[in-house]
Formats: structure tokens, C-alpha cells, sequence
């Protein structure tokens, strides 16, 4: 009986690890699937800017329409004769994001180079998120067998895959992604170094000098990839004395050699992108009361974003999204209390300081600094606490599930997979590809695109998206500014199409009523209104009016 007991408990774990592999295959296959079924947003085509060094080329709207073409040189690389061109370009890079750009410059430099190789399509541009991730997967993987063997490591890297979170942020032209890589790998490598001991040290020296080349890099490209990684390294000098004291100056020598590699640039470029940084945004309004009971509510939004809601968080309210992080918040109790109570306190430690103590040194900062940083960027700017967030839920799922192990893993992998599915298939991001088909339904007619906004971002997809052989110019402004503008060029054009940001952007501020009736206005007296459409995409920023006008017939 006990040895058909056996064989029942080895199959289910086979079927299991065969469940787990299939999920992570198809976690793989959704990334590559949907490398081009979104636009790119905002702050992608501004990505694409910098990497290929052409920030500081670009230059703002005037009152005067340009040519859209104008605005496409901008997102590629700029010409070059020789290798001496192509220095002056990289260094253009780096110069360029000691200005306005707060983050450091290593997404940057590979993005930069992978456009080189590739071109800036959006397969080309995604791929590169696409193929760390899949490093990133490798890392989970790697962090949770660490921790709790094969099948934890397969659980782990299967529930970072299909997150929905990082789902988006793999296929986003931006630093977030890249992270977790860094993150995983930097934990995975530290915990290998911990659990050996010191007999095994000396047999596996090999490996130990592998692992510590990992570590080091890891934390000096986490670090070179975005500042607040400067958190995560905080925990990870915190497991050090929780698990390994007695050798904790030489697991710091290691952590304190990746720190020591990005010095060169800390010293260089990070001093002056903080002398040039908008802080104020950040600033704290209203009593201490008030500011503490929003940084309760950040940490509760960034950990129901981070292991919920995803970019679906972009699409709910506040206070839906104030739930689900109240839901997390009870699930990861839940998983934390039950550990505790089988006395598995060394695997609760690893997964609350991998997970939860960044975000509470993050949101300690933010108290003590009268700052709004900790969910920033809807969450985007905490990611690192994902995959100890997620190695908690699978320890409770391996240590204190029982016979439902099987049924509760599958559920958590169905539940993710069917948020991530639904995200990429119920919301799309077409809106800059609508307004090209109806530019292009006249495609020889001269057009002049009117819009009430001069963001960069929204310029730049328009010239990324809109067929620039065709005849059209560009007039963006605010609202307030582009009323004179267009009174005083709309006769030359017998085609006008108003663009109508609805979401201000810096300082450009939404059009009023009676900015907007005053473009009426304008256009009524020459102009018939066609068609009036609107474009709305997976963001508020990607919400316009588009409203297309033909001259009258004389």
C-alpha cells in the first residue's frame, strides 16, 4: 500500500511539473505573440528617441504647421558616414540624458544598440524585453529551486511569466522590464552563495567564482537599469544577516563590488541628472494625516497592480483598485501566517525580505521625505518586489496546501493566465493606426492634423504611425495657442483634422468648452464636418477626439 502510495504521490508531481512546463512554454509563446498587436504608447516613442541618441535633436512645435514627415527623423538613427559618426551618436546618448531624463543609462545603451541591429519596428524594438524576460524566467526559476526545490522553481517561474504585471512590462519599450531580470538573478545567485557551506566552498569553488561574477554584475546592472534598485540591494544585505552573518563581509564584498562598478557614472551622471530632476512633483500637499493615510494607499495600489490587477489598472478606478489591493494584501497574510504556524520561519524570512522590505523601505523613504514616489508610474517603479512577493505564494502552495497543492497551483497559473489573455485581447491600442486609415482614405489630398496638445510623445507616434508620404502637416499647440494658429493657416488646406487631446499632459492643459467652441468656430465657416470619432486605446493618454473636415465646394 505505501509503495502504491508512492507511486500515486510521484505522479501527481510529474503531472504537475508537466502542467507548470506547459504554462511557462505558453507564457513564452504570449510575449511573442503580442510583440506587435499594441501601439506603442507615450512613453515607448520616447524611449525610441533617446536610444538612438536623438533627445537633444528634437525640437518643440511652433505656431506654424511642419511637415509630420519632420518629426519621423527623430526615431531613427541619425545619418552616419563612419565609425566616428556612430561614437558621436552614442555619446550624444549619454549627454542627452543628463537633462530632463531621470533614470540611469543602461536600458538606454542596449535598446541603442539593439536598434542597430534590428530597426525600430515594433517587433524589432519589443523583442529585446521579450528575450530578457525570458532570462527573467530563467532567474525565477533559478530563485525559487534555490529556495524550494524543482517543482518551486517551476511554480515560481510559471506565476512570473503569466503575472500580468510583468506580462505588459515585458512587452513595453521601457526600463521596468528589464528589472526583474536583474532582480531575479541577483537573488538567485546570493541564496546559491548562502547555501553552501563552508566544506562544499571549498570543493565548488568554480561554481561559487560563476555565481559571484553573477552577482556582481546583476547588482551593478540593477543599479545602471533604475535608482530605486538601490532598495532591493538594501534587502538583500538584509538576508545576508538573516541567513549567513557569519560570512556577511564576504557576500558585502560581493554586493559592495557591483555598487562599485556603477560609481564612474553615480559620480558623473547621476550627480547631474538630480541637480536637473522635477522633484516637485513628488512634493507632499495637506496635513501629516492626510499624507500618511495616501502612502497606506500607494503601498495597497502597487501590491494589488504588482500580483493583480496588471495594466488593467489603468482601465479601473481608484477605489476598485484600492480593493484589489486590499485582497492581496489579505492573500499574502494569509500565506505568511500559515508558514508561520508549520514553523518555516527561514523560508517566510526569505520571501518577506525578498518581497515586502523594499517596499517598506520604499514607503519609509517616502514618509520621511514628504514624497509620492512609492506608486508612481502605476506601480511600475516597485516592480522589483514581484518575484518575492511571488516566491511567498508559492511557498505557502508547496509548504501548506496539502492534496489541494495540484488545485491550488493550477488556479493561481488559470487566474493569471486568464487576466493577461483578457488584457491583450479585450483592450487594444489602435488609435494613432485608426487616424492613419482615415488620412489615408484621401491619401494625395493635402491634410493638416490640428491638435491640442504639443506633448512630444503624442507628435511623435502620430509620425510613427501616419504614412509620411503622404501630403501632411502638423499644428500642435494647447488649446489656447492653437485657436490664432489655426485661424491663420486653415484656408490653405481643404482637409482639417482637430485632434483633441482629452489628457493634459506636463503643461499642456486640457481644452475648455469654450476654446473648443471657438475651433468650431473657425471651421464652421469653410469647413463640413465629416466624420467625428473617438480614439481611445489601453491609457487615459491615448484618449483623443478626432473630428475630419472637407472644404466646402465653392
Amino acid at each position: 500500500m505505501d509503495q502504491v502510495s508512492r507511486v500515486s504521490k510521484s505522479q501527481v508531481r510529474l503531472s504537475i511539473e508537466l502542467l507548470l512546463t506547459v504554462v511557462i512554454v505558453i507564457s513564452i509563446l504570449l510575449r511573442l505573440l503580442n510583440l506587435a498587436t499594441r501601439e506603442f504608447w507615450y512613453d515607448e516613442v520616447i524611449s525610441i528617441k533617446i536610444a538612438a541618441g536623438q533627445l537633444n535633436a528634437y525640437q518643440n512645435p511652433t505656431a506654424t504647421p511642419v511637415p509630420l514627415s519632420d518629426y519621423t527623423a527623430w526615431l531613427n538613427l541619425p545619418g552616419e558616414a563612419n565609425w566616428r559618426d556612430a561614437v558621436k551618436t552614442l555619446l550624444e546618448l549619454l549627454k542627452s540624458t543628463l537633462g530632463g531624463e531621470p533614470h540611469p543609462p543602461l536600458f538606454y545603451l542596449s535598446q541603442h544598440f539593439w536598434l542597430r541591429l534590428f530597426g525600430n519596428s515594433e517587433v524589432a524594438v519589443r523583442s529585446l524585453g521579450a528575450l530578457l524576460s525570458f532570462g527573467a524566467l530563467l532567474g525565477g526559476y533559478g530563485l525559487g529551486r534555490a529556495v524550494l526545490g524543482h517543482r518551486g522553481g517551476l511554480l515560481l517561474a510559471a506565476l512570473l511569466g503569466t503575472n500580468p504585471f510583468y506580462l505588459f512590462h515585458s512587452l513595453n519599450v521601457r526600463m521596468y522590464g528589464p528589472l526583474v531580470l536583474w532582480t531575479t538573478l541577483s537573488a538567485c545567485a546570493l541564496l546559491h552563495l548562502i547555501n553552501q557551506t563552508q566544506g562544499q566552498t571549498a570543493r565548488n569553488w568554480r561554481k561559487q567564482f560563476w555565481w559571484t561574477l553573477l552577482l556582481i554584475g546583476s547588482v551593478a546592472a540593477g543599479l545602471m537599469t533604475f535608482y530605486l534598485f538601490a532598495y532591493y540591494l538594501i534587502a538583500l544585505g538584509v538576508l545576508v544577516l538573516f541567513l549567513d552573518w557569519r560570512r556577511w563581509w564576504q557576500h558585502g564584498l560581493r554586493l559592495g563590488a557591483g555598487v562599485l562598478l556603477t560609481l564612474p557614472w553615480m559620480l558623473w551622471g547621476a550627480v547631474r541628472q538630480l541637480r536637473n530632476a522635477d522633484t516637485g512633483r513628488f512634493a507632499v500637499s495637506g496635513g501629516f494625516g492626510a499624507a500618511l493615510i495616501r502612502h497606506l494607499q500607494d503601498v495597497t495600489h502597487v501590491l494589488g497592480i504588482n500580483l493583480l490587477a496588471g495594466d488593467w489598472a489603468e482601465s479601473i478606478s481608484k477605489d476598485s483598485l484600492l480593493v484589489v489591493g486590499l485582497i492581496v494584501i489579505s492573500l499574502l497574510s494569509v500565506c505568511a501566517l500559515s508558514l508561520w504556524q508549520r514553523r518555516e520561519y527561514r523560508l517566510l524570512k526569505v520571501a518577506l525580505i525578498l518581497g515586502l522590505l523594499p517596499l517598506l523601505i520604499a514607503f519609509a523613504v517616502d514618509t520621511a521625505a514628504g514624497k509620492f514616489t512609492l506608486a508612481w508610474g502605476t506601480g511600475r517603479s516597485m516592480i522589483f518586489i514581484l518575484p518575492g512577493c511571488l516566491l511567498l505564494l508559492v511557498a505557502w502552495v508547496e509548504r501548506s496546501t496539502g492534496r489541494w497543492q495540484g488545485a491550488v497551483a493550477s488556479t493561481l497559473v488559470l487566474l493569471y493566465l486568464t487576466i493577461s489573455i483578457g488584457d491583450f485581447s479585450l483592450r487594444q491600442r489602435q488609435d494613432m493606426q485608426t487616424l492613419a486609415k482615415v488620412i489615408g482614405q484621401a491619401p494625395t489630398t493635402p491634410t493638416l492634423i490640428a491638435m491640442s496638445a504639443r506633448a512630444r510623445g503624442h507628435i511623435l507616434r502620430l509620425a510613427y504611425y501616419v504614412d509620411v508620404g503622404e501630403p501632411v502637416a502638423l499644428l500642435a499647440q494647447a488649446a489656447p495657442k492653437l485657436i490664432p494658429a489655426l485661424a491663420a493657416v486653415a484656408e490653405q488646406y481643404p482637409r482639417i483634422i482637430w485632434l483633441d487631446s482629452a489628457k493634459p499632459v506636463f503643461s499642456d492643459p486640457p481644452a475648455m468648452e469654450q476654446e473648443n467652441q471657438q475651433i468650431r468656430q473657425i471651421l464652421a465657416s469653410d469647413f463640413q464636418l465629416i466624420e467625428t470619432q473617438e480614439l481611445r486605446g489601453t491609457m487615459p493618454l491615448d484618449h483623443f477626439t478626432m473630428r475630419l473636415y472637407t472644404r466646402r465646394s465653392s
